[in-house]
């Protein structure tokens, strides 16, 4: 008994910081998780203490559906939204205290609450190393400019002065809009992964460049 109260504590304890964020598994999810995989872990010593005599039993096979088993609950945390993805810290916690459970059934304690709380430490207090890192977007860049020498490699300069990430760049020649005439512009349309501090730089530098005539940002 004592076994399945420690499993339920260390789960709810982590699904407290889950259900806190507002995430789609909480507390009772992750304790349910932390006490069934504690439970598996009983019944395969129990199985394997009782009748382990009558053949060649392997009291760690149950267990090792859990850790596989749980991969479908923790896929239906994950949320793929335009070009981000939700939930993996969720899942993966998940998947973590289902192996706490195990370890708490097999009997190591000590070692089970030392890590549940890394765990927690990690999930709690390793948040603000999301305020600092680099935000980066993507963008398309619509860029009209007079057809001259050296045109281009100017705003490829500009590209790589501030080592934006292009991931592809179209060129066009003489495009006929609907109220317009044909025209011997260059219509250069980039996608690139562009840093949120270095947009109203390169919107200078697109100004200084002789020969452009129009340019827009768009975020994707």
């Amino acid at each position: 008994m004592f076994t399945i109260l420690l499993a339920s504590i260390i789960g709810s304890v982590i699904g407290w910081e889950r259900e806190n964020k507002n995430r789609p598994a909480g507390l009772r999810t992750y304790s349910l998780v932390c006490m069934g995989s504690a439970l598996v872990m009983i019944t395969s010593y129990e199985i394997f203490n009782n009748y382990h005599t009558l053949g060649n039993f392997d009291p760690a096979r149950l267990g090792a559906q859990v850790i596989s088993g749980i991969g479908f609950l923790g896929a239906g945390t994950i949320i793929r939204d335009k070009f981000s993805v939700k939930g993996l810290t969720t899942a993966a916690s998940l998947w973590v205290v289902a192996c706490i459970g195990l370890t708490v059934g097999a009997g190591m304690y000590v070692t089970s609450i030392m890590i549940s709380a890394i765990v927690y430490y990690v999930m709690h207090n390793l948040r603000c190393m999301d305020d600092i890192k680099v935000e980066m977007m993507n963008y398309e860049i619509v860029i009209r400019m007079k057809e001259q020498t050296g045109q281009i490699r100017e705003v490829h300069k500009v590209l790589d002065k501030y080592r934006i990430n292009v991931r592809d760049i179209n060129i066009s020649y003489g495009q006929k809009g609907l109220l317009e005439e044909e025209n011997d512009d260059l219509n250069i349309v980039i996608h690139a992964l562009i840093m949120d501090q270095f947009v109203d730089q390169l919107i200078i530098e697109f100004n200084n460049i002789n020969g452009i005539t129009s340019f827009y940002f768009s975020e994707l």
